[in-house]
């Protein structure tokens, strides 16, 4: 499982230099809109549809590599009088259910790139097709989905007498 966190930490580590060249990206139209704006009274057409899609963009992006960094909002259910075997079995259903979830949402958003695709959908202003857009969407949380399965399956394989552990042991391990 090592080599599989190890290749997941090194393919996301790239989307997420992609999510912060997105992110870079932004600043930068935003600068230059402004500077259009004020000095030559020419605004660039579209920013705020571009900015939209690079900020949809990086956030897909950077999706995956927040999750597998643990990175991302979670909830806990740590009650000291629970035994380390209902811990675990807790930690399993917020995976499943989160997995689940994001599948079902993998899917939808895959149904709208296909509608989007089918109907011509684009910016109003810039005529940007947005398709494209939703596709990389879905197929960074298709990376999330594998981050979830991938945690999940450590879960499960996880002994319980090592699941919890308590605040001051993590904090000797990353010593």
């Amino acid at each position: 499982m090592k080599i599989v966190s190890s290749a997941l930490k090194k393919v996301f580590s790239i989307t997420n230099i992609l999510a912060g060249v997105c992110f870079f990206a932004v600043m930068v139209l935003v600068l230059a809109n402004i500077i259009m704006r004020n000095v030559f009274k020419q605004p660039i057409m579209g920013t705020v549809e571009i900015v939209g899609l690079l900020i949809a963009t990086g956030l897909g992006l950077a999706m995956a590599n927040c999750e597998m960094l643990d990175g991302n909002i979670g909830m806990d259910f740590d009650i000291p009088w629970f035994s380390r075997k209902v811990d675990k079995a807790i930690e399993i259903v917020k995976y499943f259910i989160s997995l689940v979830f994001w599948l079902i949402v993998d899917w939808q958003i895959f149904v709208y790139a296909i509608t989007s695709h089918i109907n011509g959908r684009v910016t109003s202003t810039a005529s940007i097709p947005i398709s494209p857009f939703i596709i990389i969407l879905g197929i960074n949380v298709l990376c999330l989905c594998v981050v979830l399965t991938y945690k999940f399956i450590c879960t499960v394989n996880k002994p319980s007498a090592e699941f919890r552990r308590s605040a001051q042991d993590g904090e000797e391990e990353d010593k």
